[in-house]
């Protein structure tokens, strides 16, 4: 079986955070969805864990930092062109997020950087290797 990756997320409203998923194309997994946490189906291998604080704080003894004034990572999304970073990056924007720098275009390579409706930092990223410098 191929790896999978499961990013979890500190969440302050869940709804509002589903809300934001549902409207870049995600559904969720009711499997693993409570009143605490949603499972986000990225793809068959990728899964975005959005969890209330309360949840959060049991998996981790750390504090949880504040996403809108610190970054505590930032997470990457490939697509398939250009035109799909544009399309996920406007849904977002339509959706509550927000842009946090411009666009980055190398030519071969060209990203869009979207704050969720937490803060969480999503870059959205295409690029074509047989064009690379």
């Amino acid at each position: 079986m191929a790896p999978m990756i499961f990013v979890n997320v500190p969440v302050r409203d869940l709804a509002a955070s589903m809300a934001y998923y549902k409207a870049l194309g995600f559904d969720h997994n009711p499997q693993f969805t409570d009143e605490t946490a949603a499972c986000i189906v990225i793809s068959e291998a990728i899964y975005v864990m959005v969890l209330t604080h309360e949840k959060f704080l049991g998996f981790s003894p750390n504090p949880i930092p504040d996403p809108k004034t610190q970054t505590q990572a930032l997470y990457a999304l490939s697509r398939d062109s250009r035109e799909a970073v544009d399309a996920i990056a406007e849904a977002g924007l339509k959706a509550g997020g927000r842009e946090t720098r411009e666009v980055t275009d190398y030519g071969f390579m060209y990203s869009r950087a979207i704050a969720d409706v937490d803060g969480h930092i999503w870059e959205y990223v295409w690029m074509d290797m047989s064009q690379m410098p």
